[in-house]
């Protein structure tokens, strides 16, 4: 009797595919014998495909009836008698006593099972003798247990290919399994299945592939089970080490770099403490009402000069921590709450305020304040000069401008347009008001006052007779001073607010234009804020060549726009994209100043939001969620002029 326990597992496995009817329902007072009742689909089939192992030894009487080990088709089976025909199945004594005391003796297929489960797990040293030997070849234990078979059989199975065929045409799901089972342990270079068998032992105890042949060819292939899976083990183990010590040196690097930010977010904000301290005022009258914070804007605001006005002789004195290189410019809208221009102005080293309107630039009006460190020689604006009234901006509405608009000029540009709703309520107040008036040509005082009121608040410009229509983007582009389609590829509403809170560029390029002289052959700049790109279309417009760029931008919209016009131009430099201010750190200031050497420029104008007199809502200054971003303006400014000096 074969002791290798998986040639046991195979040979009776294989009994039962052929002749199940041997091991149907039977009790301890019949025999089983096939009829056509039989379920070929039943678990114990199943269970066969899944549990494929060891020899058992059958006989067959010569006019093929099925001879049961457990008794030749008597009605009598006592306990003694199954457990000697189970020994001689090759199961060892004490197994079969303990299935039988577990299950009872009732059950002949259970029994089996469980015999053939255990089998299956149990480990012991004659799972190392060859499986090819047993089974595979012709001259195998398999095919000598079944020798006995071959005369019994009809004559279409004569012989071992003919028994094979009768499983193939019998059973073929069963048989798809067994041979699935052998493809696993034979291979093709025709090594010993001591390694096969320990290579499917650990692929059937959990492991992947990989991880049992890695063990296999480090140990060696006569290694016992155990050794190699404890290698498997340790393997696990290590790279476990390996994940949570990599884990907890990336925690603790996380840690320190956020504990120097809390660190410079606090130097930063004790800074900022300090700065916003005001002096206290010294009354001479008690009735004394000035606010300090009150500041005053020019008019008309033309700043320290503007192009088609008299140029005026300004004479200011920087502090020394002011005095450029590095040039900073920073721009916000002049009409803020009351008080931010002078926090603007403590932190941005006492400078004051340069306010101008765009409108003596460009055909619209831009009231916005700039703080910058820039001469205020030698300015130039961009050539040739652009349109400045409506009608030169936009000649093709001339022939439809009502002789009561007296407009000129369009009003601020701003992030949103009148609705088409707007547009029909204009135009149905102008044609009842022109056949209720007398005068076919001019509507009511009333419908005058509402009409040109709508007009100035959405920059409605007239296409038709009594129709009103707010500006194309491409028109804004025109008057904001950029390149034609310079936004087209956003969406329209993508597209009005990248304007609305875009630079005007001509208005800008006019105080840059002075670093055209002191950078003959290129510039660094760091963009805060950059938006479509004022400040870069305005220094190209200048001419002035840019060597590297580092552009900060929360918008990806407003980054494609750039990114398109920076390749569409044939920029020379390195364009390098930011998506947050936050990111914006000591350690990436000193890298770029290392690689450029330092930048040149820092220009950017922070978000309006929360200062604009449009917003009745959240107008809370510098305090509010967006308009707070000034104070990383002067963070990074900070950091830079620091970083710079001590280099």
């Amino acid at each position: 009797m074969d002791s290798n326990p998986f040639n046991r597992l195979l040979s009776a496995a294989a009994y039962r595919v052929v002749y199940p009817e041997s091991f149907g329902q039977m009790d301890d007072n019949s025999s089983s014998v096939g009829s056509d009742t039989i379920d070929w689909n039943t678990d114990d089939e199943l269970e066969i495909a899944n549990n494929i192992s060891s020899s058992s030894s059958v006989s067959m009487s010569t006019n093929g009836t099925v001879l049961s080990e457990f008794g030749e088709s008597s009605s009598s089976s006592n306990y003694s008698s199954k457990l000697h025909h189970f020994i001689k199945m090759g199961f060892p004594q004490a197994m079969v006593a303990k299935v039988i005391a577990e299950i009872g003796d009732h059950d002949i297929d259970a029994i089996l099972d469980t015999l053939l489960s255990y089998c299956y797990l149990d480990e012991t040293p004659h799972q190392e003798q060859e499986l090819n030997d047993s089974f595979v070849k012709p001259e195998s234990n398999f095919e000598s247990d079944f020798s006995d078979l071959d005369d019994s059989c009809s004559d279409d199975q004569s012989n071992y290919s003919s028994l094979m065929q009768r499983i193939t045409e019998m059973v073929p799901v069963q048989v798809y399994y067994m041979t699935s089972f052998l493809h696993v342990f034979q291979e093709d270079n025709n090594e010993s299945f001591e390694k096969d068998d320990s290579l499917v032992c650990l692929i059937d105890m959990g492991y992947s592939h990989g991880e049992a042949s890695a063990a296999i060819a480090r140990c060696g292939k006569d290694v016992p089970l155990s050794e190699l899976v404890d290698f498997i083990s340790a393997a696990h183990i290590s790279k476990q080490a390996d994940a949570e010590f990599d884990a907890l040196t990336y925690k603790e690097e996380v840690s320190k770099k956020d504990k120097k930010r809390k660190s410079q977010k606090g130097n930063f904000l004790m800074k900022k403490k300090n700065l916003e301290k005001k002096p206290k005022r010294k009354r001479n009258n008690e009735d004394e009402d000035e606010d300090e914070d009150v500041l005053h804007l020019p008019n008309p605001m033309i700043g320290f000069g503007v192009p088609h006005e008299p140029f005026r002789n300004v004479h200011r004195t920087l502090p020394d921590a002011a005095i450029g290189p590095p040039y900073f410019y920073y721009e916000n809208v002049a009409l803020t709450p009351k008080g931010v221009w002078n926090t603007i102005k403590r932190f941005l080293y006492e400078i004051e305020p340069e306010f101008v309107d765009s409108k003596f630039f460009c055909a619209a009006a831009r009231k916005r304040g700039y703080i910058h460190n820039l001469p205020l020689t030698n300015r130039s604006p961009i050539q040739p000069l652009p349109p400045r009234t409506i009608f030169e901006a936009l000649p093709g509405t001339k022939k439809w401008w009502p002789s009561w608009d007296k407009r000129e000029q369009l009003n601020c540009i701003l992030t949103c347009i009148g609705s088409a709703q707007l547009t029909d309520r204009i135009r149905l107040a102008l044609e009842n008001s022109n056949s209720n008036s007398k005068s076919e040509c001019e509507p009511s005082e009333q419908v005058k006052k509402f009409v040109i009121n709508q007009c100035k608040k959405w920059n409605m410009v007239w296409t038709g007779k009594t129709k009103v229509a707010p500006l194309e983007p491409d028109e804004i582009e025109l008057i904001m001073g950029y390149p034609i389609y310079h936004t087209r590829g956003a969406s329209r509403a993508e597209r009005y607010k990248g304007l609305g809170n875009a630079f005007q560029v001509d208005t800008v390029a006019y105080h840059l234009s002075v670093l055209k002289n002191l950078y003959p052959h290129g510039i660094n700049v760091l963009s805060l804020f950059s938006g479509i790109g004022g400040a870069e279309v305005a220094l190209h417009r200048l001419g002035i060549p840019m060597k590297n760029v580092v552009s900060v931008e929360k918008s990806v919209v407003c980054q494609n726009i750039l990114q398109d016009w920076w390749e569409q131009t044939n920029q020379k430099g390195n364009l390098i994209h930011v998506s947050d201010v936050e990111d914006v750190t000591v350690e990436k200031l000193e890298e770029w100043i290392g690689c450029f050497g330092g930048f040149d420029l820092v220009i950017g104008g922070s978000p309006c939001n929360n200062l604009a007199g449009g917003n009745r809502k959240t107008r809370d200054g510098l305090e509010g969620e967006h308009s707070w971003l000034f104070y990383d303006y002067f963070r990074i400014l900070d950091g830079v002029k620091s970083i710079m000096g001590t280099n």
